[in-house]
């Protein structure tokens, strides 16, 4: 087994910490990295028998429990991952980064993590881009995708401090990367917190506008997309039958200004993300599809590099 280290004992780091010591048969967890003693993470990970740092990175890499580590997945805050970057390349410490730091490639892992398994570093996006840059990566694969914009609507109770300080980040980077590893042409991302009780399980609508297609190629490519997704993310699925219709060149000034000569289709998508509730509960599908993310892409980054 391969040792990895997590850095974050907030909700994201101990979710991450408890889907290692569950499902991985080749990754050994053997450290959480926190700045506060009495958080719950560190707490528990001291109860799973693994080392619980409360100094910050750099007392943990000072450490003996850092010797032998090759993989560190951050969950902590962009601003703190950039610093972080540089201790751990110093270190030659590949590193999975589940922040809106951006440091490294985007990954999403059913679209591109082959394409990404040698690299140092690698962002994976945002819950919300996990959710719904597979589908955009479907569409696109039939249809060129002109414009996509996605709202990702989950719990307040599911956005912890780090996620309520990255707001920014948040829509940036999502949007990016629709454009990067979705294929879209141009990309609009946005999150809304929604304080309802009992919390809602996270929702993500998709909206793209692409040129003219086979409109059941379009419909069978993001049901595939979606199952694929689904194999690590058991709780990832459509609310509907993926809905299509025709733009005409008027309808086009009203759904996307910026381009104001299009003609083709419209596509919405409407997904549903229900947690695994190995820490939190199962309406943090946010939480949830971030974690289950970064453990894909860490199994197979260690993988190839056994392979190699």
């Amino acid at each position: 087994m391969v040792k990895v280290a997590i850095v974050g004992s907030g909700n994201i780091g101990t979710d991450l910490l408890i889907k290692i010591k569950r499902l991985s048969k080749i990754l050994d967890v053997v450290a959480l990295v926190g700045i506060d003693p009495d958080s719950d993470g560190l707490k528990r990970a001291a109860r799973l028998g693994v080392a619980a740092h409360s100094g910050g990175l750099e007392s943990f890499l000072s450490s003996d429990d850092s010797d032998g580590v090759a993989l560190v997945l951050d969950a902590t805050s962009a601003k703190a991952h950039a610093h972080h970057d540089k201790l751990l390349e110093a270190r030659g410490i590949r590193r999975i980064d589940l922040t809106p730091a951006a440091i490294g490639p985007f990954v999403v892992p059913c679209v591109n993590l082959e394409q990404n398994l040698s690299a140092s570093n690698v962002n994976m996006v945002t819950c919300g881009g996990q959710a719904t840059i597979p589908v955009i990566a479907a569409i696109s694969r039939v249809a060129p995708v002109r414009y996509a914009e996605i709202v990702a609507t989950i719990a307040s109770r599911s956005a912890g401090p780090g996620t309520r300080a990255n707001i920014d980040e948040f829509t940036e980077t999502t949007a990016r990367a629709i454009e990067s590893v979705g294929g879209a042409e141009h990309g609009k991302a946005i999150i809304v917190l929604n304080p309802a009780e009992p919390p809602i399980t996270m929702r993500d609508t998709v909206f793209c506008l692409c040129n003219d297609a086979d409109q059941e190629a379009i419909r069978r490519s993001v049901r595939d997309m979606v199952a694929e997704v689904a194999e690590y993310v058991p709780g990832y699925r459509m609310k509907h039958e993926v809905q299509i219709a025709p733009v005409a060149h008027n309808e086009s000034l009203r759904l996307a200004d910026y381009d104001m000569n299009f003609t083709g289709l419209s596509v919405s998508v409407f997904l549903e993300v229900e947690g695994a509730a190995h820490y939190l509960p199962a309406y943090a599908g946010n939480l949830d599809i971030m974690t289950s993310a970064a453990l894909r892409t860490a199994e197979r980054m260690v993988q190839a590099g056994d392979a190699s």
